[in-house]
C-alpha cells in the first residue's frame, strides 16, 4: 500500500517541480560527457532534430533547471520548423510561467550531418516523421548523444532490426535512449497498476481468454483538436501512413507499453514472451473539406493520391491488436475519429482482470469524459474484508485526497482531487523530468530497454500480420 502513496506523491512532487523557478547556468561552456550529468543547472543541452510533431515542443512548455535555455535545431526548412518555433515562441511569451528558450536553428540541406559534426548538446529530442526517425535515433546514438525520442521509434517490421541495434550502440557508447510514454503517468493509469500489485484489492492477472482478454485497452483519438490553446494544424505527411505509420504501430504504441507496465510492473520482458493471436486495420475516412481544415492545404499532395477514393481520403489509422504476453491475453485498440463530440476529448479505456477485483478506467460521456477508476470486487469474495481492504490502501495517502464511493455492493469508484488530474500536455513535463533522472544516475531501470524492444516488436509484428491477413 505504500507503493501507491509514494506515486501519487511523485506525481505530485513533478507537478510542483516543474512549476518552479528557472536559471540556467550560462558559463557552464563544455557539455558534461555522456553518464556523468550530476543534476547541475544548465548542463542538459537540448538539439531538437527535424521536429514535425508538435510533441517536440511540447517537451520544451515548461522549465527544468538542469535543461540550458539555449536550444540547437537542426531541420530542413518548411512548415513543420515554423509551426515548431510558432509553438516555442508562444510559450516564452505567454502571460504566466514564461519559458526563455534560445533556439539557434540550423536548416542546411545537410542538417543531419551537421547535427552530427557540431554535437552542440548532448540529448536529441527526436519528434517529426516516423519513417526516417530510426534513421535519427541511430545516427545520434553512433554519435555518443543521448536521445529522447517520441513514440513510435520504429513503424515497421523491417526496420525493426536497426532500432534494436541502435540500442545496442546506445549501451556501447553510455547513452541513454527513451522514448516518451506519457500516459504512465496519469493518475487513473498509476493507480490502476498500483492497485493490481495489491494481492487483497487484486488478487493475481487473470490468463483471460480470446474473448476475454485479462487486459483490454482502447484508445479514441481525433485528427481535429487543439494544442497549447491553438487549433493544431498537422502536416500533410501525418496523413500518409508510410511516413506517420498506420495506427497500429503509432498510438497503439502507448497501449502495448501501459499492458507491459501495469500487468508486469518492473519485470524483465522479452520477445519470446510475446505471441500474435490476431492483427487487423482499418481506414478512417475524411473528407476533403476535413483534410483542408486541419492542414490548410487546399489540394492532396501527390504522394496521398494512393489513399484517396472518390474525393475522400482513407488513413489507416485504426488497428487492434490481439496478443498473448507471458500467457495472458491482452487486447490493445486504436481509434481515429475526426473531431470530437462537445466537450470531449482524446479518450482511454482501460480494464485489468484479477482473481479478486476487476481494475477499470471508463472516459466515456456517462462520466463526462473524465478518466474515472472503479474497483468491482469478483463473485464469492469476502466483500466486508474487501471493503475494508480497500478502505485502508486509500487512506494510505493522506496527503493525497483521494476517496472511496462505494457505488453497489460490490463495486467502488475512486474519487481523484482535481489537483490530480492534469492533462496530456502536461504529462510531457513529468516524462521530462522522470528522464533528467535517468541521465543523472547514468542509466536507465533494468527492465526498461528490454521492455521497450519487446514493445516495438509487439507493435511491428502485429502490424505486418494485419497486413499478411485478408
Amino acid at each position: 500500500m505504500n507503493r501507491i502513496y509514494l506515486s501519487v506523491m511523485a506525481l505530485g512532487s513533478i507537478l510542483v517541480l516543474n512549476s518552479g523557478g528557472y536559471a540556467a547556468n550560462r558559463a557552464q561552456k563544455e557539455n558534461p560527457k555522456p553518464g556523468l550529468f550530476t543534476g547541475a543547472k544548465g548542463e542538459v543541452k537540448l538539439i531538437t532534430l527535424d521536429p514535425g510533431h508538435f510533441h517536440a515542443a511540447l517537451v520544451q512548455k515548461n522549465k527544468y533547471d538542469q535543461i540550458s535555455p539555449e536550444v540547437y535545431v537542426y531541420a530542413p526548412a518548411g512548415n513543420d520548423l515554423n509551426e515548431h518555433l510558432k509553438r516555442i515562441e508562444g510559450y516564452n511569451k505567454r502571460a504566466e510561467t514564461p519559458t526563455a528558450w534560445d533556439e539557434k536553428v540550423y536548416t542546411g540541406d545537410d542538417y543531419l550531418e551537421k547535427m552530427v559534426s557540431e554535437k552542440r548538446g548532448n540529448v536529441v529530442v527526436v519528434s517529426g516523421n516516423n519513417r526516417i526517425k530510426c534513421d535519427y535515433i541511430k545516427k545520434s546514438v553512433e554519435a555518443g548523444l543521448n536521445v529522447l525520442a517520441d513514440k513510435p521509434m520504429v513503424i515497421t517490421a523491417d526496420q525493426f532490426p536497426k532500432l534494436e541495434e541502435a540500442f545496442k550502440i546506445a549501451k556501447k557508447k553510455g547513452v541513454l535512449l527513451y522514448d516518451i510514454m506519457t500516459e504512465r503517468f496519469s493518475v487513473t493509469s498509476v493507480l490502476q497498476r498500483e492497485l493490481s500489485m495489491i494481492p487483497e484489492i487484486f488478487g493475481t492477472l487473470e490468463a483471460g481468454t480470446a474473448e476475454k482478454p485479462a487486459v483490454e485497452m482502447v484508445s479514441v483519438h481525433y485528427f481535429y483538436k487543439n494544442v497549447s490553446g491553438n487549433t493544431l494544424v498537422r502536416p500533410a505527411w501525418f496523413f500518409d501512413v508510410s511516413q506517420q505509420g498506420e495506427g497500429i504501430v503509432d498510438v497503439t504504441t502507448h497501449l502495448v507499453d501501459l499492458v507491459q507496465w501495469e500487468g508486469f510492473p518492473e519485470q524483465v520482458l522479452h520477445k519470446s514472451d510475446i505471441r500474435i493471436i490476431g492483427a487487423k486495420r482499418w481506414p478512417t475516412v475524411l473528407s476533403k473539406e476535413d483534410f483542408t481544415e486541419v492542414t490548410r492545404m487546399e489540394q492532396y499532395p501527390e504522394y496521398l493520391n494512393k489513399a484517396v477514393k472518390d474525393g475522400k481520403l482513407n488513413d489507416f489509422a485504426n488497428g487492434e491488436i490481439l496478443y498473448r504476453i507471458k500467457g495472458a491475453f491482452a487486447k490493445v485498440t486504436t481509434i481515429w475519429n475526426y473531431k470530437a463530440p462537445d466537450g470531449a476529448g482524446d479518450t482511454h479505456y482501460s480494464m485489468m482482470r484479477g482473481t479478486v477485483a476487476n481494475l477499470e478506467i471508463r472516459q466515456g460521456a456517462e462520466e463526462r469524459y473524465n478518466p474515472t477508476l472503479t474497483i468491482s470486487a469478483a463473485k464469492g469474495v469476502d466483500l466486508t474484508l474487501f471493503a475494508a481492504n480497500l478502505e485502508k490502501a486509500v487512506k494510505g495517502f493522506p496527503q493525497s485526497g483521494l476517496s472511496l464511493l462505494r457505488l453497489g455492493d460490490s463495486k467502488w469508484k475512486v474519487v481523484i482531487p482535481e489537483v490530480l488530474k492534469i492533462g496530456h500536455e502536461a504529462h510531457f513535463a513529468q516524462v521530462t523530468a522522470k528522464y533528467l533522472e535517468y541521465l543523472k544516475s547514468g542509466k536507465l531501470p533494468e527492465w526498461e530497454v528490454p521492455n521497450m524492444i519487446t514493445k516495438y516488436y509487439t507493435t511491428t509484428s502485429a502490424f505486418k500480420l494485419s497486413k499478411e491477413t485478408k
